[in-house]
């Protein structure tokens, strides 16, 4: 094929990718890391214009241009059903980079300099998603990572025939490809299903397979102390239900109220942040039908009885508090509601103990709970 269909190739895979990545969105079918899609957004702009000016007149850097377009599109998108967050480390040094592209280029014009900055930037920029895919390769079970990893592939071409031989060339589309094919390798290749979408294995057109949603386990409604977490289906005693999944901090914002104060303490003066999902919601209970478990792999919600469907689901926050000054009326309107929630030490030795015996206690806790005589009770 020519260079120029190659390029044709390369802007409609790209293209679709974000198209197809647009419709995930708006179905609530992925769940994308909000950080990286915000550096991609801020850099992929200045990594088509410096492209463009170490290699001026190049064909490929129409792709790149449509794809900085496309990937705003996409972040603006996912901003307006986003509240911000402080970035990580790794995060702030991307972000960092990107802000000494533009100074390398507009300050001291070195363009060069610049575009390669940016280059190394991106490995840095997919280290949000990599691991938010790692924990739950479903976050992202898109086929836009096959497109756009075959729209990478089809660019390389370009350039290849283009006669480029200098590393400013290759560089960025070389490290774009392994990006986006990592990530496409962690979701599954099947994502894509080439070969059902190309009516090898019976019928018709499947690319939107990977669209399928799962039966959520979990439905947010309403009760009187405001939004809840209900069972939509049976669980049984024992059953793993969800992963708190927030950032691990060291303070809590002293403006954190509402919606905002969403942090579950998990050591000494170290806390789960929210995560912006449904473990947010998981409300206090006296007589709860969960409890946290801590794992290497996390922190999970355990069915600690049988929970029916429409049942709301609770765990008590008193079992993971210690030496805090944090208190809260309760109003969980059990038989067994203490009437305030506080500390671990705050609880009934036999309730602690019960909860120690289980497992169902931050880890800090547990030393300090398990010599006390009074669990023998």
């Amino acid at each position: 094929m020519t260079t120029g269909t190659w390029l044709a190739v390369a802007v409609v895979l790209s293209l679709s990718g974000y198209a197809l990545y647009l419709v995930g969105l708006r179905r609530h079918l992925v769940e994308p890391n909000r950080a990286s899609w915000l550096i991609w957004a801020t850099a992929a702009g200045i990594e088509a214009a410096t492209y463009a000016a170490v290699n001026p007149g190049a064909p490929q850097t129409w792709v790149f241009g449509l794809s900085a377009v496309a990937c705003t599109v996409v972040t603006l998108t996912m901003w307006r059903r986003s509240r911000w967050r402080a970035p990580s480390a790794a995060e702030g040094v991307c972000m960092a980079a990107s802000l000494g592209a533009i100074a390398l280029w507009l300050a001291f014009h070195e363009t060069f300099w610049a575009h390669m900055l940016v280059v190394a930037a991106v490995p840095i920029s997919f280290w949000p998603t990599w691991a938010s895919v790692w924990e739950d390769p479903a976050r992202e079970r898109s086929p836009a990572w096959g497109l756009w990893t075959l729209g990478d592939l089809a660019t390389l071409i370009v350039v290849a025939n283009s006669g480029a031989t200098q590393v400013g060339e290759y560089a960025y589309i070389l490290v774009e490809l392994l990006a986006h094919g990592s990530v496409w390798l962690m979701v599954g290749l099947a994502s894509l299903n080439p070969a059902r979408s190309l009516g090898l294995r019976g019928g018709p057109f499947y690319i939107l397979d990977a669209y399928r949603p799962r039966p959520n386990p979990f439905a947010v409604g309403e009760s009187h102390l405001g939004k809840a977490v209900f069972a939509a289906q049976n669980f049984a005693q024992g059953d793993t239900l969800l992963r708190f999944a927030g950032r691990r901090v060291r303070h809590v914002p002293l403006d954190a109220q509402g919606s905002r104060d969403r942090f579950v303490q998990v050591g000494d003066g170290e806390y789960l942040g929210p995560s912006g999902r449904v473990d947010d919601l998981v409300n206090h209970s006296c007589d709860p039908n969960a409890g946290l478990r801590f794992q290497d792999r996390g922190v999970f919600l355990i069915a600690i009885r049988p929970i029916a469907r429409g049942e709301e689901v609770t765990w008590d926050y008193s079992t993971t508090l210690r030496d805090s000054a944090w208190r809260m009326p309760c109003d969980c309107r059990s038989a067994q509601c203490r009437g305030m929630i506080g500390d671990f030490a705050t609880l009934p030795d036999a309730r602690r103990a019960w909860f120690v015996e289980r497992d169902l206690v931050a880890p800090y806790l547990r030393k300090a709970a398990a010599p006390s005589r009074a669990f023998a009770a």
